[in-house]
């Protein structure tokens, strides 16, 4: 396409190296509590994607915003540097990761400051460096002081590929798949380290509930993710079948396998227990794989737990009812978690969905023992049993069938029946694992650990931090494993000769307190200045993927919580308001390298320009949806730029091209000043909420105003210079280099994004009013119009609505009567109106549901009159506004609030 408008490129380069010179963006260490605005800091694999392009648009429009509003504004950015896409990148070219992660991190940096990014560069930093990752390693050893800090031999995800530990958080899907590079996972067991984040479990989970500025789907995701459920543990005694028993021998005994723990959160069913389940690899289950092939099939080839349906084989054994003393029959099932619970369960399969449908599978008794409470329940009556031959009776209810508890409500049988099984005990369980942190890889943050033989695990005190990386080996596994000459040292508690830990951290811990870090970047003796953190902290507006609900979120809450705890912060969460941007879409579908549907941001900067960029971006859909890209989108944001600037320019140059005035110059003007303040007043409240793309709409259609009033009359110059100030500094946001270059065009002193922030007289309820009015009457003009089949109107009449129908609709919004009419007619003003009063009253009562406020009389009579000339130039005819005392009954009687009646003249 035509470059017509502007040279973007020129004007792009021009302001942001004005920009850079002036130190526009730099956040002074004195600022009293700025307004902080971070986006999630980007993993450096080379370039920018549309991804990053969008998240970090929306935290600099915003930041820009605030800016413009007079906030000091901390808007900073680094790099998410470690991880193994780099020390595999390092191997395949036969380099080191950190040369590998500076080139791409000096790529990106340069990509950002082409979109045009407001950062305080002087904030930056980067995880991979000793200057930062060496507070990793005073975190790990103020975590050890808390005793936050355990290694233990775990069964542990394991990613073969990419061979090393994965969090659970990093095992994705139903197929179970690396979070990286979507290999299969396996299981191994291996000495870790762990970061006891169970030890914050409730608080964690009982501190949603005031993350008011947090999307509810990620607030809900936390509460999944953690897990917490109230219920009860109970012993059940396992042992082998006597006639399997009698298979090995006669007068074998049965083995006895002990009481096997099972927790429930509906101990008032046990009554109807109907068989034992055990998961695929519980101790019990693993022993009986062993020995019996039916057993081994299923544990190690059939058992599916993320399949849509139950499934699970019949074993030997048999479980003791601890409540009722029945003997039932023991499953391994894959639908029993190790992980949930103490992967082992008593199943009843009439309360319980997935209990029954395995119970249908395999042919197992569905025994009633609640039912549903009958609303003419007496208390005593023990209630019939529900038809569960279908489907699981679910709820709460009365007791059936379980002795001595039987005719008790729920709760209460929960309460009694945990007293009285001698074996039972209240009990919480939590889906929340504490957090492995080891990571058997090179490119990370060494743990602070050294071996020794005669005193353990010794963590390195601070003084002698940071452990630095050393040189990289190119090798498979663990590449600190062969790094022979650094794993040698000695113990710092007893001098001996011990090994270095040769696990790193996982890359989460960096980002854990990264948001810290910008506070005080240079600090050589603490991760952050306390005291301006408390200041500084928490971020104001956070900006990132929901596909980090789970971990980095999860993670970072938990560290500031324990900050909180042993380094004196006085904030307990580290995000005040979060925004989950939607995904850029390509015809429907993510952008991906393997689908080929990736569209370069570096393209459209060089052919259309950052601008364009960030504006199409920003109007095509509110921040938190997802959206398609599209090249004609883009071609018509930047046509839209080039009439902006051309408007601007024309005005500079004295050139504003002038129409013969057809209308009241007055009223035309009223209208344009009126349409000025309104896209402030709601502008405005929409960046505030951070929904761009209305703010962006009210920007851009006042633009199309200007154009309309340059064309139809000589512009009032101090109106349409008012005019051409606003949508300047409306747009600046997120048009920024166009915005300054425009900014200057029109004589402005100093940046736009120093400027002050539009203000307007007008509330955004009066704008919506008068907007609805004039939208409705010109559809009304048109329907007329075209039904009629009017092709020549000679003049066009709008007759506002007599008073008392104001106060008439006024009262029908207040009143809460039933009969409207009557309440109406109370009104002598209204009454004396006769006939039309009855009429409209009978009107709004069939409509009061749909009833809407409106400007008063006066109001619309001013405001149809400023917006007679749109009516005007659309139909080539005069435009008369009346009152209703001014114009003939037959037409008054058709008008009414908010909707003037209309007499066209042919």
């Amino acid at each position: 396409m035509s470059q017509e408008g502007y040279d973007h490129t020129a004007v792009e380069n021009r302001w942001q190296e004005a920009w850079e010179d002036a130190s526009v963006y730099h956040t002074p260490d004195e600022a009293d509590d700025p307004t902080y605005v971070l986006g999630m800091y980007p993993y450096p694999s080379g370039k920018l994607h549309m991804g990053h392009v969008r998240n970090y648009t929306i935290t600099d429009a915003y930041a820009r915003y605030r800016r413009m509003r007079g906030d000091d504004v901390l808007h900073p950015m680094g790099w998410d540097a470690f991880g193994l896409p780099a020390e595999n990148a390092a191997k395949e070219r036969d380099t080191n990761p950190r040369d590998w992660t500076f080139d791409c991190i000096d790529t990106m940096k340069g990509q950002m400051k082409s979109m045009g990014f407001g950062y305080d560069w002087e904030r930056e930093i980067t995880t991979c460096t000793p200057e930062y990752y060496k507070w990793n390693q005073w975190l790990f050893n103020r975590f050890a002081d808390a005793d936050l800090v355990e290694r233990r031999d775990a069964e542990v995800n394991w990613c073969p590929s990419c061979e090393t530990v994965l969090a659970d958080e990093q095992v994705e899907g139903d197929a179970e798949l690396c979070w990286r590079c979507d290999t299969p996972v396996e299981t191994r067991d291996l000495d870790q380290w762990f970061l006891k984040i169970t030890e914050y479990a409730d608080e964690l989970l009982e501190a949603i509930d005031d993350l008011e500025g947090w999307p509810n789907s990620v607030r809900q995701m936390q509460r999944n993710w953690i897990g917490r459920q109230y219920g009860t543990t109970l012993d059940f005694e396992v042992s082998e079948a006597r006639s399997a028993s009698n298979g090995r021998g006669e007068g074998t005994e049965p083995r006895e396998y002990g009481p096997v723990e099972a927790f429930t959160t509906r101990v008032d069913t046990v009554h109807g227990a109907t068989f034992f389940a055990l998961a695929p690899d519980h101790p019990i289950s693993e022993e009986l794989a062993a020995e019996d092939d039916a057993v081994h099939e299923f544990v190690h080839h059939e058992a599916d737990p993320e399949g849509d349906e139950p499934n699970g084989v019949e074993t030997d054994l048999t479980a003791t009812n601890p409540a009722t003393g029945e003997e039932i029959p023991v499953f391994v099932a894959d639908f029993v978690l190790s992980d949930v619970g103490t992967g082992a369960l008593m199943a009843v399969p009439a309360h319980d969905e997935r209990d029954h449908a395995f119970a249908t599978k395999m042919g197992v008794e569905i025994r009633p023992v609640v039912v549903p409470e009958p609303d003419d329940w007496d208390g005593e009556t023990v209630p019939d049993a529900p038809d569960v031959s279908e489907a699981a009776f679910t709820d709460d209810g009365v007791l059936i069938d379980s002795g001595e508890y039987s005719g008790l409500d729920s709760e209460t049988a929960r309460e009694r029946l945990t007293a009285d099984i001698e074996s039972a005990a209240e009990s919480t369980q939590y889906q929340l694992r504490d957090w492995g942190i080891s990571r058997q890889r090179y490119w990370g943050t060494p743990i602070p650990v050294v071996h020794c033989d005669d005193c353990g695990p010794v963590t390195v005190p601070d003084e002698d931090l940071p452990v630095e990386l050393p040189e990289f080996i190119n090798t498979t596994g663990n590449p600190l494993d062969a790094a022979e000459e650094w794993k040698a040292t000695t113990c710092p508690e007893c001098g001996e000769p011990a090994t270095r830990e040769t696990d790193t951290m996982d890359t989460f811990v960096d980002s854990s307190w990264y948001f810290l870090r910008y506070v005080s970047p240079d600090l050589d003796d603490a991760p952050f200045d306390l005291e301006r953190a408390n200041d500084w902290m928490p971020v104001d507006q956070y900006v990132g993927g929901i596909e980090h609900a789970v971990m980095h979120l999860l993670y970072s809450r938990f560290f500031t919580k324990v900050l909180a705890d042993e380094e004196g912060l006085e904030h307990r969460e580290p995000f005040t308001n979060l925004l989950a941007q939607g995904m850029v879409q390509l015809e429907g579908e993510k952008m991906s390298k393997s689908k080929g549907n990736v569209v370069s941001p570096q393209r459209i900067v060089d052919e259309y320009g950052a601008d364009t960029a960030r504006l199409f971006m920003m109007q095509a859909a509110q921040p938190e949806r997802d959206f398609d890209w599209s090249e004609e989108g883009v071609r018509s944001t930047h046509r839209f730029l080039a009439r902006l600037t051309d408007l601007v320019e024309g005005h500079a140059a004295g050139a504003a091209e002038t129409a013969p005035p057809d209308a009241d110059r007055d009223t035309v003007d009223d209208y344009v000043a009126d349409e000025v303040d309104a896209a402030v007043a709601i502008a405005g409240d929409e960046y505030d909420d951070l929904t761009f793309n209305v703010a962006l709409r009210e920007a851009q259609d006042l633009v199309g105003t200007l154009r309309s009033y340059r064309g139809h009359a000589d512009p009032d110059p101090d109106t349409y210079e008012r005019g051409l100030d606003v949508a300047v500094r409306l747009l600046a946001p997120v048009v920024p280099h166009l915005a300054e270059e425009l900014w200057a065009t029109l004589g402005r002193d100093g940046f736009v994004v120093e400027a002050d922030w539009p203000t307007a007289t007008v509330d955004r309820e009066t704008v919506e009013k008068r907007r609805r009015l004039v939208t409705n009457t010109r559809e009304d003009v048109r329907d007329i119009v075209e039904v009629a089949g009017i092709e020549d109107p000679e003049r066009i009449d709008v007759v506002v609505a007599p008073d008392w129908k104001y106060d008439a609709l006024e009262v029908a919004i207040d009143s809460d009567a039933d009969n409207l009419i009557s309440e109406l007619m109370a009104e002598s003003h209204i009454r004396e109106r006769g006939d039309d009063a009855a009429s409209y009253g009978q009107d709004l009562q069939a409509n009061r549901e749909a009833l809407q406020e409106t400007l008063s009389g006066d109001e619309e009579y001013e405001a149809l009159r400023a917006a007679s000339w749109l009516i005007e130039r659309e139909f080539d005819a005069p435009v008369r506004v009346e009152r209703a005392a001014d114009a003939d009954d037959a037409v008054v009687r058709k008008a009414e609030p908010g909707r003037p009646a209309i007499d066209i003249v042919e």
